[in-house]
């Protein structure tokens, strides 16, 4: 963009399309230039944190419209914006959105249609590098493969290989596969998830590299024909094919390879014709630092943006917009990049449950601390007090990156701000990030991109342990206690009696596992376990202090009616209470009853039908939330007694979604000889809640 003097000049107005936590830091940066914002929002995001960040909002109709490129740029033109931020995700790397802007006037702050038409199809952009002599990794990436055709060449190539979808990444539709008869099922289950992420189901395969390490180097070209590598960036830590913490520079490089991927990466930039920030990913033999593949070129900014701004003390928006103004780098060449100083670290929050095998989670955030003021720590949030996270977009919730002069001071930062994050009312794996930062190969640095799903289980932690059922019933206790002068000691709590002091039973639910606390004069009993000595108290600013066998601590809560939300160091628990009730289920016959959905989200295939025959492990129903498709299995042979669900539903965390009866045994017969047609009772029966709760309260007494 130039004025009148053939100068480049800056926009007075841009519209960011997209949402979230990117919105809200796209922003952040417009208003530092002194250049006007302009948010759009779904109906689903009218009360969203980006909408009110930015100068102007406007809506553009229901859940799905950020993918709506006409909805986008008619926005963008009706409030006379001069350029387009499309953040990451959505239509970030939609050609047809770069070709509407130009149409209607508008500068895409991105790369130009073809580059991203180059690089956005996997086949095409392996050709494309390939052609300017980066390393690719071997495999087939004919267009229009059919499934056959790729069964045989992964077979040609050798197991193990990966399914990658063409149109699309993040780990969307991507699936490992070591024995050739699950290349069927693998290959039909990515061609369906890749279809409903990017609307193409075109795949290919690729040769599976053991123990990869993913690292991507940050390019960044002009329109005055500079291109220039700002570093690289480890992203090994990853769980479902998606990185969940990241890291410049890498601790595995050295100096030799480091140059060799940054010409690689830049050279496949020249390759495209490339402008603006861009990503050249590759995957590194863990064992041999020079052996590497180009995977694929994201032509946006990243996720994890942040630690390359901090090593290098800039700001990558910023940069972006200057060069899609027109103006140069402020680099005539590679030798004038500055070199980065110190370590920095990301970690993502994402609103999942890693005891579930980081299914996505949902809920409304009932209180919310982001460690803001710790020295060195950054966060990039769009979290407040009263958001709803559905399962409408990405469960990518917020960052936590921190610097230090090295990568051990980085990583304690890191793990004192992950310790100071609590996101109350919405499962996250802030918990599980924590623990992840302690961990010995990650503290030492030998990463790869299955070490995460690897030694997952290590750092569960107990989803219903003793000392939270314990704090839960002495919270109860103190908000129980009115406040004010108190006329009739019959009214407390307490336990107070003419005869002594009563106990005080009450019983919790967390996990699924129910457990009987009881208080009684100074001491704390759960379950089984012996009575210790303890005390609680409410400290102001949502925190309950609680002091249980010596050791004090302090926690953050809210209460929802019936359930207390507890969060420790990161980790959250929900603890409901449980009432009297006058109905009680029976026990549910062994191996049957339902089968409930891991997550919420929409049913997107129904696999059996009542009546059908299963053996455990058989699929049952798929359900979708967040891009991602999860196929619900069989926990037993037996009969499908029922099917609860239809393909489209919309179903909640623990919804039934069949029955599945046991095979009567041989002699479960009637006298005259028929099957015994008895129903079983399955448990479901009472929720155990009676409305006795205080009705949304948080932590502030």
């Amino acid at each position: 963009m130039t004025g009148s003097s053939g100068l480049p000049v800056l926009f007075d107005r841009v519209l960011v399309a997209n949402r979230g936590e990117i919105a809200v830091r796209i922003i952040r940066t417009l208003k530092a230039m002194g250049i006007r914002s302009v948010a759009v929002y779904t109906d689903v995001d009218r009360d969203a944190m980006h909408v009110t960040a930015a100068d102007q909002a406007v809506g553009i109709g229901p859940a799905g419209a950020y993918l709506d490129v006409q909805a986008i740029v008619d926005a963008a033109t009706g409030v006379g914006a001069q350029a387009l931020h499309p953040g990451y995700g959505f239509l970030s790397e939609n050609t047809a959105l770069a070709r509407r802007c130009a149409e209607a006037g508008i500068v895409f702050i991105g790369p130009p249609p073809a580059a991203i038409e180059a690089m956005g199809d996997k086949i095409n952009a392996k050709r494309t590098v390939a052609a300017a002599g980066v390393p690719v990794v071997p495999g087939r990436d004919e267009a229009g493969l059919s499934p056959e055709q790729l069964a045989d060449a992964a077979l040609d190539i050798g197991l193990p290989v990966l399914l990658k979808p063409s149109a699309g990444g993040g780990g969307k539709g991507m699936r490992l596969v070591t024995v050739a008869a699950d290349l069927p099922n693998a290959i039909a289950e990515a061609q369906r998830e890749a279809i409903g992420a990017f609307g193409d189901g075109t795949l290919l395969v690729e040769r599976f590299v053991a123990r990869p390490r993913h690292i991507e180097v940050q390019v960044f070209a002009d329109t005055h024909g500079t291109v220039v590598s700002l570093g690289e960036r480890e992203c090994s830590l990853q769980r479902r094919h998606q990185k969940i913490i990241e890291e410049a520079p890498s601790p595995f490089l050295d100096d030799a390879s480091r140059a060799a991927m940054s010409a690689s990466a830049v050279a496949a930039a020249v390759a495209c014709g490339y402008v603006g920030a861009g990503t050249v990913e590759f995957i590194v033999s863990a064992d041999r630092a020079g052996e590497y593949f180009f995977m694929e070129m994201n032509t946006r900014l990243q996720v994890e943006h942040p630690v390359t701004e901090l090593v290098l003390g800039l700001d990558l928006v910023e940069l972006q917009v200057r060069v899609a103004a027109g103006e140069p780098l402020p680099w005539a060449d590679q030798a004038a990049v500055p070199s980065p100083r110190g370590h920095a670290i990301e970690a993502r929050v994402y609103a999942e449950d890693p005891g579930r095998g980081f299914l996505p989670a949902s809920g409304t955030v009932r209180l919310l601390r982001e460690p803001r003021r710790l020295p060195h720590v950054r966060i990039d949030s769009a979290l407040q007090t009263g958001t709803v996270v559905g399962t409408t977009y990405d469960p990518m919730l917020s960052k936590v990156i921190a610097w230090g002069a090295d990568r051990s001071q980085a990583l304690a930062r890191l793990r004192g701000a992950l310790a100071a994050t609590a996101v109350v009312g919405v499962t996250t794996n802030v918990g599980f990030l924590r623990r992840l930062t302690e961990y010995p190969a990650v503290t030492a640095g030998d990463l790869d991109t299955g070490l995460v799903e690897r030694m997952a289980a290590d750092l569960l932690t107990d989803p219903a342990p003793s000392h939270v059922m314990a704090a839960a019933a002495m919270l109860e206790d103190l908000l129980a206690v009115p406040i004010g002068a108190v006329v009739d000691p019959w009214t407390l709590r307490d336990g107070w009696r003419l005869t002594g002091t009563a106990p005080r039973p009450s019983r919790w639910r967390a996990a699924g596992r129910e457990v009987d606390v009881t208080l009684h004069e100074g001491a704390v009993t759960v379950g089984d376990g012996a009575a210790e000595a303890a005390s609680a108290r409410l400290t102001g600013r949502a925190r309950l202090e609680v002091t249980w066998s010596g050791t004090t601590t302090s926690y953050v809560w809210a209460v929802d009616g019936d359930v207390v939300w507890l969060a420790l160091e990161g980790d959250v628990w929900a603890v409901a209470r449980q009432r009297e009730t006058i109905d009680h289920a029976g026990p549910a016959a062994a191996g049957a009853g339902p089968v409930t959905s891991p997550m919420p989200g929409t049913v997107l295939q129904v696999h059996v039908a009542p009546g059908d025959a299963v053996v455990a492990g058989q699929a049952l129903v798929s359900v979708g939330a967040m891009k991602m498709e999860h196929v619900v299995t069989a926990p037993t042979d037996g009969i499908v007694g029922g099917v609860l669900v239809r393909p489209g539903d919309s179903v909640g965390l623990d919804q039934p979604l069949a029955v599945i009866d046991t095979v009567p045994a041989p002699d479960d017969t009637t006298d005259d000889g028929t099957a015994d047609d008895d129903t079983h009772d399955n448990g479901a029966a009472g929720d155990g809640t009676g409305g006795h709760g205080t009705g949304g309260r948080t932590g502030t007494p």
